[in-house]
This record gives C-alpha cells, structure tokens and sequence, in this order.
C-alpha cells in the first residue's frame, strides 16, 4: 500500500486494510509510511498503529528522517525500513526478512533514486547487493523504490527482473495504471499511488501548494481532508520460485472527507 498521508489515510489504513486481508487473503502486507504523521516522516506510536491494521513491513522514504524525535526507534527497529542506500554508518536498516502469515520468509528492501532528489549511494549498486544477500534466505522478495523519476523506477525494474518478485514505485502519490509482470517474473508498477486525501495537491491542501508554486516561498503545507481513497496492488507470487503470477491495481474509495486537525495522535 502506497504512501499514507497524515490522519485520513491513516483512517483509511485503519478500516479498509484488516478486511481486505481478510477477504483476499493476503498472507503479508507492505505499507509505506513516510507520511502518516501529518504529511512529513512517522512516528513510533503512528508506526505501531499502522502495524497494528496489519502490515507486517513499513518501508519509507525522503521523509525517513523528518520527525527528530523518532530517529531512535527507527534505528533500532528491524521491519520499519529506512532506504538501503543511504551511506555506510547512517543508522537504521534498509532490508528485512520477516514471516508471512504462512511462516514463508519474505524479504523486503527500500530503496531510493536519485534523480531530482537528495544524492545518495547507487539504489542500482546497493539493491543488487542486498538482493543477492536476501536471495541465500528466500525467493520471495519486494522491493519499495522511492523515486520522482519514472524512468528510474522503469529501468531498475528491468535490472533485477527475474531476481526479485516486485518492484513498486511509491513517491509521486499518482498512482500509475502500467502495472504488469516482467518477462523474468517479476511484477512492476510505476507508482502505487498515495492512501490518503484526493482532492488535493498530493496530500496537501490544495491553496497553499498553490501559494508556494505562486511565490516561490516556504509555506507551510497542511494536510487535505476530502475525497480519501486508498491506493495498492495486490499481487500473486509462487512461494517456491519468487516469481509474480499476477499483479492487480486497487483504488478504493473511502470517504468524502476527513475532517479534524492532524497530529501524531490517533482515535
């Protein structure tokens, strides 16, 4: 489930996710949570929260590092991932294996691009690695790849195809309809899509955003409240091969709004 957006996308998450595990039968769930704590980075009882509605994994992204105060919890958790290929020394881990709800290992690994954002290490060079290092473990693998640029999403795809079951985008919060499985099996879509307020300007309330391309300066960015729709793939993997059978776009809507102040708190 692509990026959840401050208090409606969490409220979202929170009615919508535990049926349709549920009802699809879903063995394990990946959610990207950079922007559950009102738009910018997350925080450790947001993290539980998300957790707690059923993903076994959170992977997040530019926002990893936003909320100071949470810098500890994650650097010390195992299944909420910063991206990988942040430099030797950063705190935190990029990867993960951790158990389906079958038993089966799954691994999962957040990386993020370069291009039109901040200049990490090679998510090419260092996606490879840890792939080859989750692969002695498991088939099974998903990858998160946080990135403005389409073309980088398409062409890292391509690169690990055949050694890794998905590569989803998340980022952009426009979910992208080219979702399809790669010749060597593994599924690829652009963009997810963004869990959270639609009528806005990727999450934010749409005057300020506008304010800020107007004038050029900082405005502080609130989140929406209306039209919530949830954003995923669900997606069909060979637990002995690792390789995609199928990929499927959802975008459910939610509510015509949801209203309240935002903040780290939740109902």
């Amino acid at each position: 489930m692509g990026d959840v957006y401050g208090r409606p996308g969490r409220r979202a998450a929170a009615d919508l996710v535990p049926s349709l595990i549920e009802r699809r039968g879903i063995d394990f769930c990946v959610v990207n949570g950079e922007n559950v704590a009102g738009g910018f980075g997350i925080t450790e009882n947001l993290a539980r929260k998300i957790k707690s509605y059923g993903a076994n994994v959170i992977t997040l992204g530019n926002h990893v590092w936003d909320r100071k105060e949470t810098i500890p919890f994650i650097v010390k958790s195992k299944d909420i991932l910063r991206p990988a290929n942040f430099p030797p020394g950063v705190g935190g881990t990029g990867f993960c294996v951790a158990p389906s709800r079958k038993g089966l290992p799954v691994g999962v690994v957040s990386l993020q691009g370069r291009t039109h954002m901040r200049d990490l290490d090679c998510p090419f060079r260092v996606g490879q690695q840890v792939v080859h290092e989750l692969r002695r473990q498991t088939p099974i693998i998903l990858v998160d790849f946080h990135a403005e640029a389409t073309s980088e999403k398409v062409a890292f795809a391509y690169y690990v195809d055949g050694q890794v079951s998905a590569v989803i985008g998340t980022h952009t919060h426009v979910q992208t309809s080219d979702e399809r499985v790669l010749a060597g099996g593994t599924a690829f879509i652009t963009d997810v899509g963004m869990t959270g307020p639609h009528d806005s300007v990727i999450g934010a309330r749409k005057a300020e955003a506008i304010q800020r391309f107007l004038t050029q300066m900082s405005v502080r960015l609130e989140v929406a409240t209306r039209d919530v729709q949830l954003c995923a793939v669900v997606i069909d993997v060979d637990e002995d091969t690792g390789r995609t059978r199928g990929i499927e776009r959802l975008r459910i809507s939610y509510a015509a709004e949801v209203s309240g102040l935002d903040d780290d708190k939740d109902e």
